[in-house]
């Protein structure tokens, strides 16, 4: 059995209507995408805020001052030189290279240079840091309660007394210039203790503002028979 065919359904017909139709849809879609632009929108804000002026500034011109003109260079004096002439005659001096033998040359004395004196040291009585005997006061006593020897002429006498002495302790701690400021009311008593200040060590020194000095020092000696 045979299938027929409409010509009315055919499509064959309309064939080159839809090939056209195609290309005109086709063309219109690239010729839309080509004209498609997006375009910016700016917003603009109005506020009430005060506006912004820019100030203006004024250039003020100043006129620079030349400097003056250097001096003029200084002229130098030309030194003349006079050219004298062979047959002018000029002054002569004499110069006598002979020793004479009646000069007298007198050479006088070597003047001796003056001594300087000695500035004689201040003694300290009161110093800010007064001398010590090595060990301190109880020292002291303990040397002398061992060192001074009673004289045999007073023991037998009965004789009692104290001497007080007086001497300077030097920089460096010796003990110089010892003298009897009072009698112990013997000559014996006070030759022993004379002796025994003399015979102690060495001090240590006095100082003033950190500077060691001389300083003059009292000491009682006590002889007493038990």
């Amino acid at each position: 059995m045979q299938v027929k065919k409409s010509q009315k359904a055919s499509l064959e017909d309309k064939k080159f209507v839809y090939v056209l139709m195609g290309f005109i849809f086709v063309l219109s879609l690239c010729y839309v995408a080509l004209e498609w632009t997006e375009k910016e929108v700016t917003k603009y804000e109005v506020t009430d805020s005060e506006f912004l002026f820019e100030e203006e500034v004024e250039i003020q011109q100043t006129t620079q001052e030349t400097p003056p003109p250097p001096p003029p260079p200084a002229v130098q004096e030309v030194e003349v030189l006079n050219v004298v002439e062979d047959n002018v005659e000029t002054e002569s001096i004499e110069i006598n290279t002979e020793d004479d033998k009646e000069t007298e040359v007198v050479i006088a004395a070597p003047v001796e240079a003056p001594e300087e004196e000695e500035e004689e040291e201040v003694v300290f009585v009161v110093v800010e840091s007064m001398p010590e005997f090595p060990g301190g006061q109880q020292a002291l006593f303990k040397y002398l309660a061992e060192n001074v020897k009673y004289p045999v002429i007073a023991q037998e006498n009965g004789i009692q007394g104290r001497v007080i002495c007086q001497f300077v302790v030097n920089k460096d701690g010796k003990i110089v210039d010892v003298e009897v400021v009072r009698s112990g009311g013997d000559p014996s008593l006070d030759k022993e203790a004379v002796r025994v200040i003399k015979s102690m060590p060495n001090w240590k020194a006095g100082k003033q503002r950190g500077k060691a000095v001389r300083v003059k020092y009292t000491l009682p000696v006590n002889f007493k028979l038990q």
